[in-house]
This record gives structure tokens, C-alpha cells and sequence, in this order.
């Protein structure tokens, strides 16, 4: 039994982090999935979007047991005063889907799952519709897997993207299995210009985000043995 599992949707989110992770392969339900491990922590990256997450949490849950499961992966701003890399700990999770809401007993401000990339047009609604400061598109599945479980969860998203910004079209080479489809992708954009800056800006958030979701996941870490010291 570990004590704290990580769920998140990309490698290249956490890949400063589990760099000197051990890995694993597991398999569950006809997947295979890498397992990384680094004490009593394992992470594992389970494809983009809630269905994707909800079976990654499944074979996380099934395989280690843990006591906690935590959402990690990046966000998109719905406050104008957040900025890429911002890290939030959401206290609220709220499904879009259906409404359903989550406390996660730490941590300030609400985070929406919301069903596709949300363009600048749905984050306004999103604000407004729930009083969330940013949306994600797992949080809220892994949340649901947890809770059928009987484990505690948390989550912890970096900013990848402000209010403002015009994503380009990622959502589109998302497979069946959560994965990205990144030649496809990469052959979309080369061929038109328009989204070439765009992409670039994108790609620099993204790694600003990874840099600071992992320092965050360390220091949860690092809060989480104090803990136990303690009251050990």
C-alpha cells in the first residue's frame, strides 16, 4: 500500500519529476499503463480526458492501494489574474457534467472538469457558471473513482493557458485511448502558418507549467512526511 498515488494525463507534465522515478509496466482491463515509483508515491499517466483518467485511476487504485489519490496535470485559467505556471490546490472539484461537487478538505478556490479544451468563449461561461478560477478535464473522474473507492483525493494543476489565450486545435488529435496524437498534430500545423505562433506560445507554457507542477508535487510530498513524522 503506498501513500499517495498521482494521476496525471501527459508524461511531458511531469516529466521533470519522474525522471529519476522507477517505472513499471501494469496491465488492467486490457491496458497497459507505465507505473512510476519513488518511495511510498507512484504517479501514473493514463490519457487525456475523463474517461481516460477514470481508468488510469482504476488500475492505480486496483495495483497499490493507496490512501490518497491526487488530480495532477495542467489547467487552464478562468481568472484574468492568474498567470501560466500558476500552481492552484483546488478545495472544490465540480463536474460540469453533472453538476456534482467534490471537497477536497485543503486547499483554496474551485476547479471545473470540463468535457473538451475550453476555448475563451466556454471559460467565460465556465466563470461564471460555476465560480471556478480554472478548468481541467479529468480532475472531476478521477475525483468520482476515488470516491466509489473510499479514497481520499486531492488534485494540484499547473496554468497552461490564460483566459485570453487561442488554443489551437489539440483537442482534435486526442485518440480513443486518451492519447495525443503528436505527428498528427505536428503535420496539421506545419501546413498552416496561422497556427505556427500560436502552437510555439503554447509549447512555452507548457513547459513553464511542467517546471512548476513538479516542484509543487515535491513539496506536496515534502508536507505530506511531515505529517506522518508527527504523528508517528
Amino acid at each position: 500500500m503506498c501513500r499517495v498515488a498521482f494521476i496525471a494525463a501527459m508524461e511531458r507534465e511531469v516529466a521533470p519529476l519522474i525522471r529519476s522515478w522507477n517505472f513499471r509496466e501494469i496491465e488492467h482491463d486490457g491496458r497497459r499503463y507505465k507505473l512510476f515509483e519513488s518511495g511510498d508515491a507512484v504517479l501514473i499517466c493514463g490519457g487525456i480526458g475523463a474517461q481516460a483518467a477514470r481508468r488510469a485511476t482504476e488500475a492505480m487504485i486496483q495495483e497499490t492501494r493507496p490512501g490518497r489519490v491526487v488530480s495532477v496535470g495542467f489547467a487552464g485559467a478562468l481568472d484574468s489574474t492568474l498567470q501560466v505556471a500558476d500552481v492552484l490546490e483546488p478545495r472544490i472539484v465540480v463536474n460540469a457534467a453533472d453538476g456534482s461537487r467534490v471537497d477536497t478538505r485543503s486547499g483554496q478556490g474551485t476547479l471545473v472538469s470540463y468535457n473538451a479544451v475550453a476555448n475563451r468563449e466556454q471559460k467565460q461561461r465556465l466563470a461564471k457558471a460555476y465560480a471556478s478560477v480554472a478548468v481541467d478535464m479529468e480532475a472531476a473522474a478521477v475525483a468520482q473513482a476515488a470516491e466509489v473507492h473510499g479514497v481520499e483525493f486531492g488534485a494540484l494543476k499547473a496554468v497552461s493557458d490564460m483566459t485570453d489565450f487561442a488554443m489551437p486545435p489539440v483537442e482534435k488529435f486526442v485518440g480513443s485511448d486518451g492519447k495525443f496524437q503528436s505527428p498528427q498534430f505536428a503535420v496539421h500545423v506545419a501546413m498552416r502558418p496561422w497556427l505556427w505562433g500560436r502552437t510555439i506560445a503554447l509549447a512555452g507554457n507548457c513547459t513553464k507549467a511542467s517546471r512548476a507542477l513538479c516542484e509543487a508535487i515535491e513539496s506536496y510530498l515534502a508536507r505530506e512526511n511531515a505529517v506522518v513524522e508527527v504523528t508517528a
